[in-house]
């Protein structure tokens, strides 16, 4: 009840989490961390969140920590 509470209190200030999964890597949002080779998925794409990122408006507060396919 109260995590609720605060993620709707954070998201009226205008906090929100950043996509990840099945995004191409994006430097500015993501940070890899692993890269693993993966058949059927394209070169950098996003294959895995390890943590996740926020965003404050436009603003990256935390990125998110990924698994890119090479």
């Amino acid at each position: 009840m109260i995590y609720k509470q605060l993620f709707d209190v954070l998201k009226k200030q205008g906090v929100e989490e950043i996509k990840t999964l099945d995004q191409p890597f994006d430097p500015n949002v993501h940070q890899a961390v692993m890269m693993e080779k993966r058949e059927g998925i394209d070169s950098g794409m996003v294959i895995e969140e390890l943590q996740k990122g926020y965003k404050l408006k436009d603003r990256v507060i935390r990125a998110s920590l990924v698994k890119v396919s090479e």
